[in-house]
């Protein structure tokens, strides 16, 4: 998801800032359900049409919401020695599995509906 020497420079904000105490599991998961709820914030109440403006004018917080995202999973994956490649590759398999080609191409249906 990021490279090795972006890790090591997060790490390192994070270590010089002595945060660690901070970052529990609980409380880095609840950070990062905030912060995507911050991104949530930008598109609420709009329009599928009103979409392609609040992406042009909201460019640069939404960036920011992402990358607050992006930085505290990191942190908790590092922390849990989660590898995000290895377990992003485990759970393509799993949906390949509960959404085969043939049923759920084209379909927004859970696959427990697909039948």
């Amino acid at each position: 998801m990021i490279s090795k020497n972006l890790l090591e420079e997060i790490l390192s904000f994070r270590h010089e800032r002595d945060w660690e105490k901070f970052h529990t599991t609980r409380n880095l998961s609840s950070a990062i359900c905030v912060e995507a709820a911050e991104l949530l914030d930008i598109f609420r109440w709009a329009c599928d049409s009103e979409l392609p403006s609040i992406l042009t004018q909201h460019r640069s917080e939404i960036e920011n919401e992402v990358a607050d995202v992006a930085i505290l999973l990191m942190y908790l994956c590092n922390d849990l020695n989660i590898s995000v490649e290895d377990v992003v590759r485990k759970k393509i398999e799993i949906n390949r599995k509960k959404y085969p080609v043939e049923k759920a191409k084209g379909k927004f249906t859970k696959y427990n509906r697909l039948d």
